[in-house]
């Protein structure tokens, strides 16, 4: 079987890469347009050497994708142009071209070849405000530019389900971390300045929670997509094993560092909700997924990384 991944040199991209080679005999083609080439590098040096896996370095939009995708079965489209906080003014014509052009120009090569799973990897970002444990059928209200653009891309796979009859899974990711996270994303930045001994930047006043869902889970879920049954046509949440505030994750970091952190507070930025809370009840049921990594656990993980990357030394700690 062949697999083609977009966005393989990325955070979730490349593990889900690693997943697959690992457990099955299929040959995957990672595509990414490299546009982080030191980050890509770092997340792709166990892949390039591997027999079953091939780069196909280049833009969506201008890659020859009908020979790119020929002979594959399963397509899981994971690039993109991520960050909510960056996807205002000027900079969303980057979303525009990302996230919605290069989606559908995605969707209509594979339209016209025998793709038996598109996987769309969209957002929590899609929901916007929700109270409690939100599910699949929630009215989506994004609060962001982003996130109108990654839903723009969800109703352009609908359109290529309905009209060209393509096999369309969304998976709906609730903000995945652990080891090779991209810098701008919180944990990166709280652990990386730990690291530093710079002070910790906190947007509002820390008590806002999100479903931290572990890239190890995470890509479970993702793999699990390409053969289960009866997932056609339908949007699935992955959200993970534990809820948190802002303020008990840094405890946390705290913990495994063996000394407190210094914190700066800058006001609430646009475009975020107060809390994430998903329902994974139909990944559950649908994919088999179990999400079973303690946050302190993923934050160790994390750690680890981070000290390879920048150097330092975590606490005695930080290995129990």
């Amino acid at each position: 079987m062949r697999i083609v991944v977009t966005g393989a040199a990325g955070f979730i991209g490349s593990h889900l890469c690693e997943r697959l080679l690992a457990h099955t005999n299929c040959e995957v083609t990672g595509i990414d347009a490299m546009l982080s080439p030191l980050s890509a590098r770092r997340n792709l040096r166990t892949l390039l050497s591997h027999p079953r896996f091939r780069l196909v370095e280049g833009d969506l939009r201008s890659l020859p994708l009908q020979e790119v995708l020929a002979g594959a079965e399963t397509i899981y489209h994971l690039a993109g142009m991520p960050g909510v906080r960056s996807s205002w003014g000027a900079d969303f014509k980057k979303y525009i071209v990302n996230n919605i052009e290069a989606t559908q120009q995605l969707l209509e090569a594979c339209a016209s070849l025998p793709i038996k799973r598109f996987i769309y990897a969209s957002t929590s970002s899609i929901y916007g405000e929700k109270s409690g444990a939100v599910r699949e059928d929630a009215v989506p209200e994004p609060l962001s530019p982003y996130g109108v653009s990654k839903l723009t891309g969800e109703y352009l796979c609908r359109v290529y389900q309905r009209n060209r009859q393509l096999p369309i899974i969304i998976l709906r990711f609730f903000t995945v971390y652990g080891p090779r996270q991209r810098p701008d994303m919180a944990f990166h930045r709280f652990i990386r300045s730990m690291i530093e001994d710079h002070p910790i930047t906190i947007y509002g006043d820390g008590l806002q929670t999100r479903d931290f869902t572990f890239i190890g889970d995470g890509v479970e879920a993702i793999a699990a997509a390409a053969t289960a049954d009866g997932v056609i046509g339908e949007t699935i949440n992955i959200g993970g094993a534990e809820r948190a505030s802002v303020q008990e994750a840094i405890a946390i970091l705290e913990e495994l560092f063996g000394r407190k952190a210094k914190l700066e507070r800058l006001p609430r930025p646009h475009g975020e909700p107060r809390h994430t809370w998903a329902d994974i009840s139909k990944a559950e049921r649908l994919l088999g997924y179990r999400p079973r990594t303690p946050l302190r656990e993923g934050l160790r993980q994390q750690m680890q990384d981070l000290l390879e990357l920048y150097g330092g030394s975590g606490s005695q700690s930080s290995g129990s």
